[in-house]
Order: structure tokens, then sequence, then C-alpha cells
């Protein structure tokens, strides 16, 4: 079944980062832009990150740091529209599925290259989604968590391209149109994990509309337009080169700096504004764009297999325990919608299972007091000599983690449950994230416009943010979850799909597993000189439209 024709749509610190901006300075727009009318070439927009990126190796590459430059430097097969979701041509012109979704077909476009030169053929194309597909152990390059049950790839005419599957694999059309399946040259592909990280990243060539030319480890990464690049979605307005003529991403851990940064126009646009910071962007010469991420929201995963969390009345107890309207009242916009479910609403599968998560503390009390955790004299539960403490990470990359941890510890301490916060540096987190001996309960979201992101967060063999898997013994705590998870990655067609995932978030829901707090936004501040500025269907920024005024 084809599943649109080429006819149909080929038409459509402060001081650091102040010495960083001087050199970084926007060029000047043509005058036809002065009014903020035509879009104008030229220019260099100066960009803040709250962090900077650890890969730029596609599948590994969700951290919004990494896919921030991967989208940007890289094309894919498909074109996921961010307004509809819907999936469009781009590096294919067409494509069709088998039956049962085991089988996909692609025709190719015949005018792409790499910027090192090199053309982007079918056998490169299969040599790409091969590696992404599979994965290689031996160079630590790890397997795409958005690529299910992938055989192998073949060349079936010059420029025709053939993917089959061991099992139905629906979201893989989805798949190839995001940043985790970014097309890259052959010389690339045959790189280390260690050889994408950061120190390479001039080295990465992929065929997108910016090159990666210049890189200051840990502070800055610098893009360059490309002349001769012609091969954008066709259901674009813009085609041809990009209007910039390159973007600095600066990295500005600061909320203060960034914020203050851009305020002042020493920078165009910031990534990250904090939702105390949001009335800033109200004056004139500024704006904020808040992008959807369309997937699983940001919440809480319980370490059901850890002892503390076994019982599934503790769990009941602590999610009954938490105030999330006052959480996203008190910290938060009307940017951050208070979560009703495991997705967003705007998230393909979503499901209302709000009434698992009403906020009641009486319940919260009787469920511990029936579940043996009586309150001490120094205001702690204990049963069986052991005190009822939890810890939790912070999620860096999440919006205001630790004060979100902080007003929980505060409402949870009311019923005698014990909260701490785990404190440290990405690489500590990390670390962390993968003992339940030291992080009972993980704070996170993950954002991808299908189906399967559902799979991706809680499936034991892809994030397994629960911890179903212990990676020591290689057992799972329960395989009914799993097997839920899998579904949704192996049903065939779209209502089967949709019941998969249904089924899935009510699982989660009635067994306590996941408390979502509200719906993650990216918010970007940016100056009235930035025209054209858009993100990917979940939040990260699209710069080949972008354009200066002024």
């Amino acid at each position: 079944m084809s599943r649109f024709t080429r006819t149909a749509l080929a038409a459509a610190s402060t001081v650091a980062v102040v010495a960083l901006l001087a050199g970084c300075a926007s060029g000047a727009a043509t005058p036809a832009a002065s009014d903020g009318g035509q879009p104008a070439s030229g220019g260099t927009l100066t960009y803040l990150e709250p962090q900077t990126w650890t890969t730029l190796y596609p599948p590994s590459a969700g951290f919004y740091p990494n896919g921030g430059i991967v989208n940007n430097v890289t094309d894919r097969l498909l074109y996921q529209n961010p307004e509809t979701l819907a999936l469009e041509p781009w590096i294919a012109t067409d494509y069709k599925v088998n039956e049962d979704a085991t089988e996909y077909t692609f025709d190719l476009r015949t005018d792409v290259t790499y910027s090192d030169g090199t053309p982007l053929t079918a056998a490169n194309v299969v040599k790409n989604i091969d590696l992404y597909g599979k994965g290689d152990k031996a160079r630590a390059l790890s397997v795409s968590e958005a690529i299910n049950n992938y055989d192998h790839g073949e060349v079936t005419g010059d420029h025709t391209v053939v993917f089959h599957f061991t099992a139905p694999s629906p979201g893989f059309a989805q798949a190839v149109s995001t940043i985790n399946s970014g097309l890259l040259s052959d010389a690339t592909l045959d790189r280390t994990s260690e050889q994408f990280g950061p120190g390479n990243a001039t080295k990465i060539i992929g065929s997108g509309p910016f090159v990666i030319s210049d890189e200051q480890i840990g502070t800055q990464t610098s893009v360059t337009a490309r002349k001769d690049y012609n091969w954008a979605p066709p259901s674009l307005q813009h085609q041809g080169a990009a209007y910039l003529a390159g973007v600095n991403y600066v990295v500005a851990a600061e909320n203060s700096v960034r914020v203050g940064t851009v305020v002042a126009g020493q920078a165009d646009i910031a990534r990250g504004i904090p939702a105390p910071d949001e009335a800033q962007f109200a004056a004139s010469g500024l704006s904020l764009h808040a992008a959807a991420t369309n997937g699983v929201n940001n919440g809480l995963s319980f370490r059901f297999r850890e002892p503390r969390l076994a019982d599934v009345r503790v769990r009941q107890a602590i999610i009954a325990g938490i105030d999330r309207q006052k959480i996203v009242d008190t910290l938060f916009t009307k940017n951050y919608p208070l979560a009703t479910g495991a997705l967003a609403k705007t998230a393909l599968g979503y499901v209302d299972t709000s009434s698992y998560y009403a906020y009641d503390p009486t319940k919260a009390a009787a469920l511990l007091d029936a579940a043996g955790w009586t309150l001490g004299s120094d205001g702690v539960r204990t049963k069986d000599g052991e005190k009822l403490t939890l810890a939790f990470n912070e999620a860096l990359p999440q919006p205001r983690s630790k004060e979100v941890v902080t007003l929980i510890q505060e409402q949870l301490g009311k019923l005698g449950i014990q909260v701490s916060l785990f404190a440290g540096d990405m690489a500590a987190q990390t670390k962390a994230s993968n003992d339940q001996a030291t992080i009972q309960v993980y704070h996170s979201m993950v954002g991808r416009a299908d189906f399967d992101v559902l799979k991706s967060q809680y499936f034991s063999k892809n994030r397994n943010t629960l911890l179903n898997l212990n990676s020591a013994d290689g057992s799972v705590g329960d395989p009914q979850l799993d097997t839920l998870l899998q579904a949704i990655a192996s049903e065939p067609t779209t209502p089967q799909r949709q019941a998969a995932s249904a089924a899935a978030q009510t699982y989660l829901a009635e067994n306590a597993y996941i408390l979502p707090i509200f719906e993650e936004p990216q918010v970007f501040g940016l100056t009235a000189k930035v025209h054209g500025f858009g993100t990917e269907s979940v939040g990260r920024p699209s710069f080949y439209s972008t354009w200066l005024a002024g």
C-alpha cells in the first residue's frame, strides 16, 4: 500500500559567554529585510544552549543539544510536518509498505550530495539504516530505539531501496523522519562512538542545509550554510540554500545569562527560557516560541522492583500525596499544561488517565498505614526497622527539576515519606539512574511524535526508566508490561497500534508505575530580528527557513 505518491506532495558563565559572543555578532541582512517583510539572505545567528552536546551519532542524539545540531546538518528519508505530524517526501520521493508492515520500499532523489562532495546513493542509504537498525557493538554504536524488528536493507535499483523486518514494524516510516535516522556520508558511518563525540564535530558529514565548520569543545559549535543545498522537503515554501550564512551554538548554562543576553540583544535566540523569566519576553522587540514535544510527559517513574516501592499501595500513596496542580501553578506558566496521562494530548495514542492521579493526602496516609508503614517520632514512616526514604534524580535537561523535587519533598514529608535529591552533573546523574538502590524515583520525559514513544521510555530494552530490566542478571520484573509495549511497535495497522497504546497506558496507570506531571514544551526566547524560526515535530530548532532582519 502506497503512503503517498510523488505527484501528490511534490509541490508544496557570563564573562565566558560574552567573550564568545563578541566573535559571533550577527551579520548584516540585505536592505529588503529591514522592514521585517521579505526573507533576507546573510547573517550569522547566535543561538544559546543550556548544555553542551555529547554525541552526534544520530540514534543517540535525542538529548536536545545533540539533536539541535543533527537536525540542521542531516536530511532524512521522510519529512514529518511539525504542524500536522503527517509524513511527507524528502530524500525519498515516494514509499510503499506491504500489508503487514514487514517490508518498506523507498524511491530516492537523484541529486543529493553530502557536504564532502560524495553522492547520497541507494547503497549509502542502506548503509545508514543497517547501522541504525542493527548497531555495532564493536564500535559501541547503539541500535536506534526508533527502529524495531529490523533485519536488513537492500538496493533493488539505481535509486530504490527495500528494508526488511523480522516482524511488523509500523513505526519505521516515522522513524526515518526523525533526527535519530539522520543520513550521513559513508566515511562518517565508519566512525566509532568516541569519534562521534566532542572534538570531532567538523568530521561529521551530512547532506543537510548546514555543515559543521568549527568547534570549541564545550563552549561553541558553528555551522555554515551550504550554498549548493537544493533538496528541502517539497512541501516547504522555502527552497534552495538556507537564508542564514550560519549559526553559532553557544553554551550558556546559567539561566540568567541566556535570558539576559537575548533581552539585551547580544544573542538572537536562547533555548530553555525558565518559566519565571517568560514575562521578560513580553517586552517590545522580544517574543517566545513554545514548541510541543508530542511525547511522554514530564513525570516520575517508580522503580517498582526496589523493595520500598514493591507494594503498589506505597506507589499509589506517593501519587495521591503529590499535588501536581500546585507544582504547575507555583513553578510554571500556561505553556506547561497539567498532564492528564502518560502522553501529551497532542501525542499519537493519547489516553486520558487523569483519574488515577488525583491529589488526596487522606487516601495517601491510609494507604501507607495499610501497607504497614507507621509514623515514627521523627515524622518519618518506618516498617521492620527501615525508614521510608526515597531518592529522586535531578533531571538536568528538564525545566526546574530541582524545584519540582523540592516541592514534592515538602508534600511527601507531610505524609512521613523522606525525599532526597541526588545531586551531580550529567555523567553522575546518568550513572546513578541505572541503579535503583541509588535512585528509586526517576524524573524524565521523552519527545517523539509516534506511538512508539511509549515503548521508547518504558520498554526494558530501550530507556528502561522503570528499571523493569535488571541489567546485572537479565531478569524482567513485569513481563506483561514489556509485552504490552512491544505490541505498540509490532501491530501493523493504526487502529491496532492505538488500541495497544491505550492498553499500555492503562496498565501503567493501574499499577501506579508512573506519575505524569506536565506536558513539557521547549521554550525559546527570540529577538525581533529573528524571522521564520521553527522546530521539528518534538521541538528541536530548525534554522533552514530562519532569517535575520535589520
